[in-house]
């Protein structure tokens, strides 16, 4: 056997092994996946700043789709959220528009609709999506509104008599400009609540329009959406949603995920950034050789590790049902600020070479930054947790 084969790898405590045996084995074959069917379209369609549709059909094909809702997917019984934080870790690994792609569709959308839809709802959604002949977007975030949306939100819902008429506008949507079914939330004009809509691909006066010039997860398709005077059926209304609070318990249980995307962000720059140190020869020997470039490697493993470590805890308080806000926030602010720190190390490792699409790092370097805002900032997860900690809210 070669001494490369049995160097140890970023899972460096061995936290795959958390996993039963059947999981794993799904862990596997996703890995399988995305290596041989998802990364060569990544740099091609990364470049481009386009979402490959052939990524839908390879997925729906993947038989990787709702495995941790029960009743939906396969299996038909809902596997663990940590074996659906690895997934998404996996994802990101690869790439994380491919993660955010999968997270806003089986997250986001599929979650709201699964948490804040009836039956009926669920059984007239669900299913398509769980196969992904339907996908999902979740709006939320407006152009003026961001951090301060549960207060402020500018979307408006009016009740005329079955339907409801929605007016207003949202920003930052993943996966709306292909999307079949967006999760629209607005705020009733006669209560001062926040309500959930699911509005269908080709509704009139429900307009959105791709975000251009990212630098950041520029194979996710982000669109600023218009509505103007678009009517939905009162049976569109998410029906177990009836304020902001409970917008916020589906935000809570998917910021862990974005954390796992934090975590495979990471391990994918730091593995690209080692073999690149490998074979890469300076002054007649490879950089893995000198005192400097091993310790940018093994601060990268040490933030993999202590990550790693956090979100599997998380998710295993989410298996257990005691999983609370303050903890998926003070995950969300600490793992993406050392993903933050491993990006920036690994791209100086590749020196001038950092900063090229075909030596894979520049787009992790760039992508993290993403995910340091998103499903919010650092600073209001702080603010989470302080408020947390301290029992005193620091919110103004």
């Amino acid at each position: 056997m070669s001494t490369e084969t049995t160097l140890p790898g970023a899972d460096f405590y061995l936290f795959e092994t958390l996993l039963p045996a059947e999981e794993r084995e799904i862990l596997d074959r996703a890995r399988v996946f995305l290596r041989e069917e998802v990364k060569p379209l990544v740099n091609e369609y990364w470049a481009k700043g386009e979402f490959p549709p052939v990524l839908i059909e390879k997925f729906r094909r993947s038989g990787l789709l709702a495995l941790s809702y029960e009743g939906y997917g396969e299996p038909k019984t809902a596997t663990s959220k940590l074996l659906s934080g690895m997934l998404a870790m996996e994802m990101s690994r690869v790439d994380a528009s491919v993660a955010t792609f999968f997270g806003v569709h089986n997250g986001l959308a599929f979650y709201s609709i699964y948490a804040g839809g009836d039956q009926e709802q669920r059984d007239r959604w669900l299913p398509a999506m769980a196969a992904m002949d339907k996908i999902g977007a979740f709006a939320l975030t407006e152009p003026l509104g961001g951090s301060d949306v549960s207060g402020g939100m500018r979307t408006t819902a009016k009740r005329d008599g079955d339907t409801w008429v929605l007016n207003g506008a949202k920003r930052w949507i993943g996966n709306a400009t292909f999307a079949d079914y967006v999760v629209v939330w607005a705020r009733d004009e006669d209560d001062n609540h926040v309500k959930g809509f699911v509005v269908e691909k080709g509704t009139p006066g429900f307009v959105p329009v791709k975000i251009e010039g990212k630098v950041a997860l520029r194979i996710v398709e982000n669109a600023e959406i218009t509505l103007t005077d678009v009517r939905v059926s009162e049976d569109n209304r998410l029906q177990n949603v009836n304020s902001f609070r409970d917008v916020a318990e589906i935000l809570r249980l998917t910021r862990g995920g974005v954390s796992w995307e934090a975590l495979g962000t990471m391990i994918g720059a730091y593995e690209h950034a080692l073999a690149y140190a490998k074979q890469r020869q300076q002054f007649g020997r490879p950089i893995a050789k000198f005192q400097l470039v091993q310790d940018l490697l093994v601060k990268c493993l040490g933030n993999i590790t202590a990550s790693w470590g956090m979100v599997a805890q998380l998710s295993r308080l989410q298996d257990q049902g005691v999983f609370r806000e303050d903890q998926a926030s003070l995950a969300k602010a600490y793992v993406t600020s050392r993903m933050r720190e491993v990006v920036g190390w690994c791209r100086e490792i590749l020196g001038g070479n950092g900063i090229v699409l075909e030596y894979e790092v520049a787009r992790y370097f760039t992508d993290s930054e993403a995910l340091y805002s998103y499903e919010g900032t650092r600073e209001m997860n702080t603010l989470i947790v302080g408020k947390s900690i301290t029992g005193q809210s620091a919110f103004v």
